[in-house]
């Protein structure tokens, strides 16, 4: 029995008609010079000069072609109505004829070509004329060759098409994370244990009738290790890990962020048990339907497809999708309804004891000295977070390496921290007049945070410029804050118009100095009155302006919930409690006008006090050791 043969294929012209239609435009630019060459560069000229010419005996040859008569010279020379220097000129004979120009050419001894008018430029324009339909008809060959190759393989397929139709996942691969590489986050660790059981046994779980979360949202503020999280997750349950951003979704072409959204989860499902994980979930799931564009833009879309797909599992894939943001806030609420992205696991900010293990993990590979102290230096940076440790780790082994130290010691973890918190070093002429202001300003705010009962003691006071700012005092705190009490919101209050204060009462003016202070008080005095309700002629009323923005998902007209005559108490309320504090501020430093004389005059010396230098200057007072950073711009 003969073999079935395959079906004859009638392949679409291909390269060769491209190269062909190339080879002969190549023909005809060539053909195009060569012919202009000879007569390069022509200057047209009257026929009288070229009368002239021929009478002084300077023309070497002519070629006649009807009327037209081209021709060279013996030398360059200037004609034409500019004088140009030129061998080659051209010129029209006149339609009456003109019988001498025949003998007076060859009386010249000159060589004469003459040319049928009919063979003018033939091939030549001809070729112009259907130069620009080969450019067309190559272009749209190689067009029409770019879609078979995209299509190859279908739209998901293999094509290039189909890759851009699927986007950029980093799929197929179990990470090598583990909770043990992630240190810290222990509630959020406990939270997503019973992920890791399900994906590993997912079977025992149907057995009894229990549903696992189909969506988890990681909440947190930047740099707290949702993404580390996500991975470690994969890790430890050692199944696939595919990874986008909410942005890679996003395209000029309509349909494509759904596209994408499709091919992921197939994907991930014909591979269960997976992970699948969306950085940046905001990006896409933000509130339908509000702010500028309506409801039918492609993000929308995208977050319909998003949510299309989370209730297509039939509850036999294994398949757990992980959101990530740090905006909750702006997110859909059909995106977190039970059935979606229902389980929050929120990622704080370390503490203490945390940011102790964060560092022994990312300084493992680091050789540190025996002087290097990592509980000091935990204390010492509350409000990090864990990707600010790891660049507190990395600056210091730089500024080590940078000295061509063998161990990172304990110097340069303190340089790396006032790096990250106050700025770099920055070269810059003060004025002696300047330098002293400055002095008094920063002397005034530590001078009024050392002798306030419940402020943040002092760490570091410097005059040395830094980041935007021209000094800076740091304040750092004897443990962890997760409440703001009123007399600690108050002495805060009083530490920023320090400086200002100072400057009043020590030089007699102010200065543009104190523009960070009065813009950071007046925010903190206007939460006291309008959220927290620590004012007794307001008393506890919410009457915070909106802080919404249209752009988020948020509407685009927020209504005010009090009246005009609210709005004047809240701002009496808030110059109360500036000038208050600033009262306060000025009487400390009436009280303690010698040390501050001494203080200013020690920081101008030094530039920069530690808390044992300000402590001689101030008096032997047991001091506290966040993160309280008052600058000066």
């Amino acid at each position: 029995m003969p073999e079935p043969q395959a079906p004859q294929k009638y392949p679409i012209p291909g390269n060769w008609i491209i190269h062909a239609i190339l080879i002969i435009a190549f023909i005809a630019i060539y053909y195009s010079l060569s012919q202009r060459t000879a007569t390069e560069p022509a200057i047209d000229i009257t026929y009288s000069e070229f009368k002239q010419l021929l009478n002084d005996g300077t023309v070497a040859s002519v070629t006649l072609r009807g009327n037209q008569a081209e021709g060279t010279l013996l030398q360059a020379t200037g004609i034409g109505p500019q004088q140009e220097m030129s061998m080659y000129f051209k010129t029209r004979v006149p339609d009456i004829g003109d019988e001498s120009l025949l003998p007076g050419l060859e009386a010249k001894r000159v060589e004469v070509k003459a040319l049928s008018p009919e063979s003018e430029g033939v091939i030549w324009r001809v070729l112009i004329g259907i130069l620009p339909w080969i450019f067309i008809i190559a272009f749209w060959l190689w067009i029409i060759k770019r879609a078979q190759r995209g299509l190859s393989g279908g739209l998901g397929g293999k094509g290039e098409l189909g890759k851009f139709l699927r986007g950029s996942s980093k799929s197929a691969e179990i990470p090598d994370v583990t909770f043990d590489d992630m240190a810290g986050q222990e509630t959020a660790k406990r939270e997503v244990t019973e992920l890791v059981e399900f994906l590993k046994h997912p079977a025992q779980f149907r057995q009894l009738g229990a549903e696992v979360p189909r969506g988890v949202l990681l909440m947190g503020p930047p740099g707290t290790g949702k993404t580390l999280m996500a991975r470690a997750l994969a890790g430890e349950a050692g199944v696939r890990f595919y990874s986008i951003s909410g942005s890679e979704f996003i395209e000029v072409f309509v349909g494509v962020g759904a596209s994408r959204v499709r091919h992921l989860f197939e994907e991930a499902k014909e591979n269960s048990p997976a992970i699948i994980f969306i950085d940046e979930l905001d990006s896409i799931g933000r509130t339908r339907g509000t702010g500028l564009g309506g409801g039918h833009d492609e993000r929308e879309q995208t977050l319909n497809q998003i949510l299309a797909e989370m209730d297509g599992f039939s509850g036999r894939e294994a398949v757990i999708i992980l959101g990530a943001t740090n905006r909750p806030d702006v997110l859909d609420p059909a995106l977190l309804r039970p059935g979606r992205f229902d389980r929050h696991v929120v990622l704080e900010l370390p503490d203490r004891n945390d940011r102790v293990a964060i560092l022994k993990v990312h300084s493992r590979k680091v050789p540190l000295a025996d002087d290097v102290d990592l509980e000091q230096i935990s204390a010492g940076t509350p409000g990090f977070s864990g990707a600010d440790i790891k660049n507190l780790v990395n600056e210091a082994s730089m500024l080590a390496a940078r000295d061509k130290a063998t161990q990172v010691s304990m110097k340069y973890f303190d340089e790396a921290r006032d790096k990250l918190i106050m700025g770099t070093v920055r070269t810059l002429a003060i004025q002696p007049e300047e330098r002293h202001r400055l002095a008094v300003h920063e002397s005034g705010h530590t001078l009024v945070a050392y002798f306030l009962p419940h402020a943040d003691p002092i760490y570091k006071v410097s005059i040395i410029p830094r980041g935007r700012a021209l000094g800076a005092t740091h304040q750092l705190p004897e443990q962890e804050r997760h409440t703001l009490p009123e007399d600690y919101l108050k002495d805060r209050l009083v530490v920023m118009m320090g400086g200002r204060s100072a400057e009043q009462e020590l030089l007699g003016s102010v200065s543009s100095g104190a523009d960070d202070d009065i813009a950071q008080a007046t925010a903190l005095a206007r939460a006291m009155v309008s959220r927290w309700g620590m004012s007794k002629e307001i008393g506890p009323v919410d009457l915070r302006d909106t802080e919404e923005h249209p752009f988020l998902g948020k509407e685009m007209a927020q209504p005010r919930h009090f009246s005009e005559s609210s709005a004047q108490s809240v701002d009496k309320a808030v110059k109360e409690l500036l000038g208050d504090a600033e009262k306060q501020a000025i009487d400390l430093i009436a009280k303690h006008r010698k040390l501050l004389d001494k203080l200013i005059d020690q920081l101008e010396q030094h530039e920069t006090l530690d808390q044992a230098q300000i402590k001689v200057c101030l008096g032997n007072k047991v001091s506290k050791l966040k993160t309280t950073t008052t600058k000066s711009s």
